[in-house]
């Protein structure tokens, strides 16, 4: 039977519109925000682990034996994320996760005006540098701005920032990539 992609919609923002009410009740907003990393915590993980993922959706399962898995595997996060992640996986609906994420995003903008910007570096942070990034993101926004914090050696230096999806990219091995690919078209294209 064909799904209705309306339907479908609205099912995705109210999965996520409750996974938010029901985290922002119980412990504000840095509960919201534990709910948001959480989400994209096990995102990554049902992309690796697909029997995981699968055993959440399977039809062979009841719905009741997907509620328990989900309550099972994730009762370690928040019971926000957990209880409305059992009903999803209930439902048949647990490969919808990467949407809901997304549905979450736009509730933490609309009912919070707050958006959390991935800072990618090679060394923490220090509180000067922290305030300068919150402040200039914020600015650029028009928003508030949390800062999530990452390290990553493999850059050499540099910072790579990312906010919904949209990245910035200034690592010095991405300066030295495009760099390297400008000498090699300048080289190729003034060879015979």
């Amino acid at each position: 039977m064909p799904t209705n992609r309306l339907v479908v919609k609205e099912e995705i923002a109210a999965y996520a519109s409750v996974m938010f009410d029901a985290a922002r009740a119980a412990g504000g907003q840095d509960a919201v925000l534990e709910v948001r990393n959480q989400m994209e915590d096990i995102i990554r993980l049902m992309h690796s682990d697909m029997e995981l993922s699968m055993a959440l959706t399977d039809p062979a399962y009841t719905p009741e034996q997907r509620n328990a898995l989900a309550k099972a595997v994730f009762a370690s996060c928040n019971p926000a994320f957990t209880e409305v992640m059992a009903v999803m996986a209930e439902r048949g609906d647990a490969d919808k996760l990467p949407r809901v994420y997304a549905a979450y995003g736009d509730e933490l903008d609309t009912k919070l005006n707050l958006c959390v910007v991935d800072v990618t570096t090679v060394v923490e942070l220090d509180d000067n540098l922290r305030h300068i990034i919150t402040e200039k993101a914020e600015a650029e926004l028009g928003k508030k701005a949390v800062l999530r914090e990452h390290i990553d050696k493999s850059i050499l230096g540099g910072i790579i920032m990312s906010v919904n999806g949209k990245r910035i990219d200034a690592s010095v091995i991405s300066q030295l990539n495009s760099a390297r690919h400008t000498l090699k078209e300048q080289t190729d294209g003034g060879e015979c």
